[in-house]
């Protein structure tokens, strides 16, 4: 089930409301924290078959560089942009034929641990995809919680020089960002008072790739006041009790936000055989 739901036509694109003057190809883009492509492999090809996304961001694909999956996506119509980094971490892109990417970059400059893999970019119709999975923090007391900060800076950085040489490229910056934009996107704020992925440096590192880009948050610009969420922890029947947080964001360029035209997250990908602890974030936009 996609939530919130939106009138699809039969091809898979949705309709354009009348009237918006809109005149500009329907592109389905998709990012997904699958938490192992290998093991979440089947997920994946059952997504790219019922959706057929025209790009795709992964993130968590746990992949050596010769483990990746490269033949089997081959097989279903995609070409991968990845940086594999092994059994941690991992991104990818992936672009539906005949979209052929272009001056793809691994790793996100200034990264103080580019072998952690957590950051790929490449060009196609006129719009830089970036697929990143900014490291979790643990706790605010952790070493890995300025290690996250510094990662978020380094990729606000990244935005504005993106923006600045884009020479009216447009930007889309998606993946697990591991933080919370506001406290409507967790279940209960109280229970991350104190906590990562819902404090103000952390969201103030986020808003800074926002501004350095001059980025949309895409779900939150379709849906103002929805409440829905993308991670759900395995444990205790958290998915079945919608205690989540909405950490899986596409952050797209303000040009494109006109040409958004629909935005959901498809929790049926949460559920069933081997599912990830993320839910697939759909946006439909115009490119051009």
């Amino acid at each position: 089930m996609l939530e919130p739901s939106h009138a699809v036509c039969s091809a898979g694109r949705p309709r354009l409301p009348a009237g918006t003057g809109h005149n500009l190809p329907a592109v389905l883009f998709v990012t997904w924290n699958v938490n192992s492509l290998r093991a979440r492999l089947p997920r994946v090809l059952e997504l790219l078959e019922q959706h057929q996304p025209d790009v795709v961001a992964l993130q968590e694909t746990k992949c050596s560089p010769a483990n990746f999956p490269v033949a089997e996506l081959e097989l279903a119509g995609y070409e991968a942009i990845h940086h594999s980094g092994g059994q941690w971490a991992g991104v990818a892109l992936l672009f539906r034929r005949p979209l052929a990417p272009d001056m793809p970059l691994l790793g996100l400059p200034d990264d103080a641990i580019p072998s952690e893999a957590r950051w790929c970019e490449a060009t196609v119709a006129g719009t830089r995809f970036v697929s990143t999975y900014v490291p979790n923090g643990r706790s605010l007391d952790s070493p890995e919680y300025p290690r996250k900060l510094a990662f978020l800076e380094a990729a606000a950085k990244r935005a504005a020089a993106i923006r600045m040489a884009a020479d009216g490229t447009s930007l889309v910056i998606a993946g697990d960002m591991n933080v919370a934009p506001a406290d409507a996107d967790v279940y209960d704020p109280a229970v991350y008072v104190g906590a990562t992925h819902a404090s103000e440096p952390e969201r103030a590192a986020l808003a800074a790739i926002q501004e350095g880009g001059d980025l949309v948050d895409a779900y939150r610009y379709v849906h103002p006041d929805e409440q829905q969420f993308t991670w759900w922890d395995y444990r205790a029947g958290n998915f079945h009790k919608n205690l989540g947080m909405r950490i899986d964001l596409a952050l797209v360029s303000s040009g494109l936000a006109e040409g958004l035209m629909a935005c959901g997250i498809d929790r049926d990908f949460r559920k069933g055989f081997k599912p990830s602890d993320h839910a697939p974030l759909l946006v439909w936009m115009g490119l051009g």
